[in-house]
């Protein structure tokens, strides 16, 4: 698993609006002067006339894609997640979620993977923030391929979407024949008997690592992709509890109301076994290297690995 192509899913967002504009005449895009970043540039340059950068006016951009949608059109809002989620949160959720208007936003940089530009930046907040929004699907894939199936799955669905990309190269683990994206439906990497990772976003390759790591202990952990955080698939996360006995979570996120709290919810009506949640543990980021704030706050496979292995053997 070490030599695979790499790429961030903010670029997949970028590549996959350009694909998705040449099948379908109303998707328009917006941007808040970050077009570079979010990678929405390439659609600006493929469809000049279907693209509005809005400035640096977040909160004014959700208003914008609010009317467009009001007119038919399907909208794609783009900026980095501390904004989309953050600072525009009154008018996702009063001009979009409380009319159920079909906006899509596109919010890359999520997560403590943002490195360099600190806690400010390093939105780890959001998935809590939009999962409480009545009627607004939240998505958050874990590669290039995963993330452009989203992009169109979001077009096709009918309400507002909340995209979650990173800024960091993630490894592509979905390069296979069978493999289907599905809003609210989560899929099973590996299976296993003792352990049930649920992991979302790039915590899924690390996951698959730990498994890695667990099986040459004797640890035969299951992998699940939950790109899916609302729906959420609870028929699957059912399953697996029941299963294995024991459920994991992995998310670069807060452990508290998003991928854990979520599964916790579920799992604790429904069918309770015991859990461990892996995320950021209720504390800001950092400036530094992405590869070492993932070491740092625990979300790499050897982390990962050394958590499970002592749930396992019954230790906290």
């Amino acid at each position: 698993m070490s030599d695979v192509k790499k790429i961030a899913t903010r670029e997949s967002y970028g590549n996959a609006l350009v694909k998705l504009g040449k099948k379908y005449k109303n998707l328009v895009v917006l941007d808040a002067d970050l077009a570079g970043a979010t990678k929405t540039g390439t659609f600006l340059k493929e469809f000049p006339d279907r693209h509005i950068d809005c400035g640096i006016a977040e909160c004014n951009m959700m208003g914008i894609a609010a009317g467009l949608a009001a007119t038919g059109k399907v909208p794609f809002a783009s900026t980095f997640a501390m904004f989309a989620s953050g600072r525009a949160y009154e008018q996702v959720r009063n001009s979009i979620g409380y009319p159920h208007l079909n906006v899509k936003i596109g919010a890359t940089h999520a997560g403590i993977s943002v490195g360099e530009d600190g806690a400010t930046h390093q939105c780890n907040e959001d998935l809590a923030l939009m999962r409480v929004i009545p009627g607004i699907a939240v998505l958050n894939p874990a590669d290039d391929i995963e993330a452009q199936a989203a992009v169109e799955a979001a077009y096709l669905h009918d309400g507002p979407v909340y995209l979650r990309f990173g800024r960091l190269a993630v490894p592509v683990i979905n390069d296979n024949p069978g493999y289907k994206f599905e809003i609210g439906k989560g899929i099973v990497l590996k299976e296993g008997t003792d352990v049930t990772i649920i992991a979302t976003g790039l915590c899924v390759w690390e996951s698959l690592k730990a498994a890695e790591l667990l099986e040459r202990d004797g640890v035969c952990a299951r992998v699940v992709n939950i790109h899916t955080i609302k729906p959420l698939d609870e028929e699957l996360v059912i399953e697996s509890a029941r299963k294995t006995g024991k459920v994991v979570t992995v998310e670069e996120h807060s452990v508290l109301g998003g991928l854990g709290s979520a599964v916790a919810e579920v799992l604790s009506e429904k069918a309770p076994v015991p859990m461990l949640r892996i995320g950021i543990q209720d504390v800001f980021g950092e400036s530094g290297p992405a590869a070492e704030l993932i070491k740092k706050y625990g979300l790499d496979s050897d982390s990962i690995y050394s958590k499970i292995k002592n749930l396992c053997k019954g230790e906290k």
